[in-house]
């Protein structure tokens, strides 16, 4: 069976601690599903003509998420091939609760798991949290993750195979 889980990041490498806790829990468990994996961030495409004229999804992945990040969720992807069907980069652009619920509903998402220590700030990126909270038709799951302020390879592809 093909479940689709919503996870809230900033495309920070940090973030996908998230995702790797998540399927380390549905492993340990032994989880028979497959998953779609929609990592989802809240993003403000304004008001301007030109900016909703020329803005596509690709140019704004291109500001928001770096090529690190792309090859992290790749090797997550490979480590926990038996679990997951596809993962998804996305972006939500509305700003009302029934906006959100609606991409929920449209996606089939089921289950949604954020962290308060991701935090969805700046190049205008908003926070999906309080979205995830108020949303009835969502089973949503705080996780917690610990953000570290040294590690030998700050900056790398390896930090987010750091063992908490």
């Amino acid at each position: 069976m093909t479940k689709t889980i919503l996870i809230a990041t900033d495309y920070s490498l940090e973030s996908l601690n998230i995702l790797k806790k998540v399927m380390r829990e549905k492993d340990a468990g032994e989880d028979q599903n497959q998953y779609n994996i929609l990592l989802v961030s809240g993003y403000d495409t304004g008001d301007s003509i030109r900016d909703l004229l020329f803005n596509t999804k690709s140019t704004i992945f291109n500001k928001l998420r770096p090529q690190e990040f792309c090859d992290a969720y790749g090797i997550i992807r490979n480590k926990y091939s038996h679990l997951i069907n596809k993962i998804v980069c996305d972006i939500f652009t509305g700003s009302f609760q029934r906006t959100f619920n609606n991409y929920v509903k449209a996606e089939n998402i089921e289950e949604a798991y954020y962290s308060p220590a991701v935090k969805s700030k700046g190049k205008g990126k908003f926070d999906l949290i309080p979205y995830i909270k108020k949303c009835k038709d969502l089973e949503s799951r705080e996780i917690s993750i610990e953000v570290r302020d040294r590690l030998p390879e700050k900056g790398r592809l390896a930090e987010i195979f750091v063992e908490a």
